[in-house]
């Protein structure tokens, strides 16, 4: 097993250790594995907290910070985070304006998260939550009942983080929120298999020259195998994917997202076939990011996530933020 670690059992505590030594402006709480923005909670705006699994930095750990999370809550690898975990997050966050859960539809997190809320509810925070579910590959994968969560999560918390940054109120932030969810789709391609460390080998086969269609952010199966395609069949597969699930009405946020192991330059000139593919198909893009923001570990591949945006939306996009892994216009 090639990996920078120590070993599996510290492996989050170590990444942990190593953030708050690298990011001051956040308080990192090893021990009760929270990273909170260093000014929570913050006077007359809404409190905005999301986790999971670790294993997919930078989400969500790498977008605490003004203008986005408020608080976020790194479970085991692939393992969700625990109820006490929330509450403690939405209770340091909470500044009497109500806490917004964010939350990929993966079991774990749903039912933990909503464990939480009943946690922090009782401690006199008001919550509301909003469940992500913009994969379009499968539905009721091993993990979810329903649709996976993954890049639309990046749109769902820069967005509602921004609109909470505003001082809009905790309804306000939660209709934004949902309201990003339900414009988006994502779908996912796999070029390796991922390695966890407590496995120390890959979690599923997928034999030399060929690619896995649909693939989740964890391993999960995806729609089919095939022999390797060029960058060019693979946008033109993934983007019709997209769209035949939910044809956008108006210009769209484009998130060409990497699984951790898939380069830039890659990424960059798969990026460019997406373009090609969306201008073939008459999608006006508003905006477009590139990089490897909600990953799986060491996996090879790649996903591409569309979400329709309006003038205040496209607005919330653009405004100021200041995080490890996002930061712009401040």
């Amino acid at each position: 097993m090639r990996m920078l670690i120590n070993v599996p059992e510290t492996v989050v505590a170590d990444a942990l250790r190593g953030m708050a030594a690298a990011h001051p402006e956040l308080t990192v709480d090893v021990e009760n594995r929270l990273i909170i923005r260093r000014d929570a909670p913050v006077a007359g705006t809404v409190g905005l907290v999301s986790g999971g699994g670790s294993g997919h930095e930078p989400l969500h750990g790498g977008f605490v910070g003004p203008g986005m999370l408020s608080a976020a809550c790194p479970g085991e690898v692939f393992t969700s985070p625990v109820p006490d975990q929330m509450a403690r997050a939405a209770a340091a966050v909470d500044s009497g304006e109500g806490v917004l859960f964010i939350v990929k539809n993966y079991t774990g997190d749903v039912l933990n998260f909503d464990m939480a809320v009943e946690l922090a509810e009782d401690e006199g925070v008001r919550l509301a939550k909003v469940l992500v579910d913009d994969d379009v590959a499968v539905t009721d994968s091993l993990f979810t009942a329903g649709r996976r969560g993954t890049g639309a999560t990046l749109f769902v918390e820069k967005i509602a983080g921004a609109a909470a940054e505003a001082g809009a109120p905790l309804e306000r932030v939660e209709a934004i929120a949902r309201q990003v969810n339900e414009s988006s789709r994502s779908f996912g391609v796999a070029l390796s298999a991922v390695t966890t460390p407590a496995k120390g080998t890959p979690t599923f086969d997928l034999p030399a020259g060929e690619l896995e269609l649909g693939i989740g952010i964890h391993g999960e199966p995806g729609r089919e195998r095939r022999p390797m395609m060029t960058s060019r069949e693979i946008a033109d597969f993934v983007v019709n994917a997209v769209l035949e699930d939910r044809r956008p009405a108006g210009p769209v946020l484009v998130l060409v997202n990497g699984m951790g192991a898939t380069p830039l330059l890659e990424l960059y000139g798969f990026n460019a076939e997406v373009q090609r593919t969306l201008t073939e198909r008459g999608v006006a893009v508003a905006r477009t990011l590139v990089g490897n923001y909600v990953t799986s570990l060491d996996m090879a591949g790649c996903s591409v996530t569309l979400c329709q945006v309006d003038e205040e939306l496209l607005r919330l996009w653009d405004a100021p933020v200041q995080t490890a892994a996002l930061r712009w216009g401040r």
